[in-house]
């Protein structure tokens, strides 16, 4: 198993500390979750079925009919590796490791490289990945630019990563799906709702329905359906939820650099910042109940948004005390 931020009841654990005296900032899930509404009895009751109105409001949402719920991205990023032959796979460095992970525990030969190398090099293998924007550096590729590299008929799949693209949906490349174009989505991040694990995979439909075979029905559970397809036609909430994450980025943004933190990366789920002396930041601020996510290769902090002016009041005087 990987390591992933959220792991609260490990650092409580750790640092002898109670989970409820704690600051959690190590994940990119929003703070500012879209309200659950109560749960019918059914929805408990019955199996899930697929027309109940859930694939409606995601290809409404995601603007295309060629969607496939999944429990959470992460059931594709283990399933989608398994549905090709032996393949070079070049895989965007850093990026979320489960990528790279899937790929090779797959039996695929896993190259993982920066950015412009892997693009440099990308007529040379079978599959490329890609995440956008980029976890945990918040790079976002130029949809166009994307576009005309998977122009390349020699290239058979394209696997993109849109976990966190959901704040401008504009410049997702779900619209534009086609034969060896996948396009994951993921409700957990934007929508603030991890707990629910579901996902949605965009892609032709000869993929589609072998991936659909591969997981088997009932992907998603009842309530977990009731409550995402509501969420996905929710327009209101999500105009206002985009809005709320720009400006708490940039303010969160703005209170790193005036701690000598000034970010290298970020999007409007967080923001990175590569420093030498990661680790022992990473541990300071544990000290004092807040929770980042620590990376290693290179070495760097990830900040999740705090959720409102007293967590970024606590946040402050945390940095405050070890500048000090």
């Amino acid at each position: 198993m990987l390591e992933h931020g959220g792991r609260l009841g490990r650092a409580a654990r750790e640092f002898s500390m109670p989970r409820e005296a704690w600051l959690d900032l190590s994940t990119g899930i929003s703070p500012h979750a879209w309200p659950l509404p109560p749960v019918p009895a059914s929805a408990w009751h019955r199996l899930p079925e697929d027309d109940d109105g859930l694939l409606d409001a995601a290809r409404d949402y995601y603007g295309t009919d060629h969607v496939l719920p999944v429990a959470g991205s992460q059931a594709a990023i283990g399933a989608l590796p398994r549905l090709r032959p032996p393949s070079r796979v070049a895989v965007v460095d850093p990026a979320y490791a489960e990528h790279a992970h899937a790929w090779r525990q797959a039996g695929h030969e896993v190259v993982a490289l920066p950015l412009e190398e892997l693009l440099a090099h990308a007529s040379t293998f079978d599959v490329l990945v890609l995440v956008r924007p980029n976890n945990p550096t918040g790079v976002c590729l130029d949809r166009h630019r994307l576009l005309e590299l998977h122009a390349d008929a020699r290239r058979p799949w394209l696997l993109v990563d849109e976990a966190f693209i959901d704040t401008q949906p504009e410049q997702s490349l779900v619209s534009h799906v086609r034969e060896g174009l996948i396009v994951l989505r993921s409700v957990g991040k934007f929508f603030g709702l991890a707990g629910a694990r579901a996902g949605f995979v965009a892609a032709w439909p000869a993929l589609l329905e072998a991936l659909a075979e591969a997981l088997g029905p009932w992907t998603l559970a009842g309530p977990t359906r009731h409550v995402v397809a509501q969420a996905l036609a929710d327009r209101a909430w999500q105009a206002s939820a985009r809005t709320w994450l720009r400006d708490a980025s940039a303010r969160l943004a703005a209170l790193l650099t005036r701690h000598d933190l000034r970010p290298s990366g970020g999007c409007e789920f967080f923001q990175y910042c590569e420093r030498p002396d990661a680790e022992a930041l990473y541990r300071a601020l544990a000290t004092r109940g807040i929770l980042v996510r620590h990376f290693s290769a290179p070495q760097a902090l990830r900040f999740g948004l705090p959720a409102d002016d007293t967590a970024f009041a606590r946040l402050d005087r945390a940095l405050t005390e070890l500048r000090a």
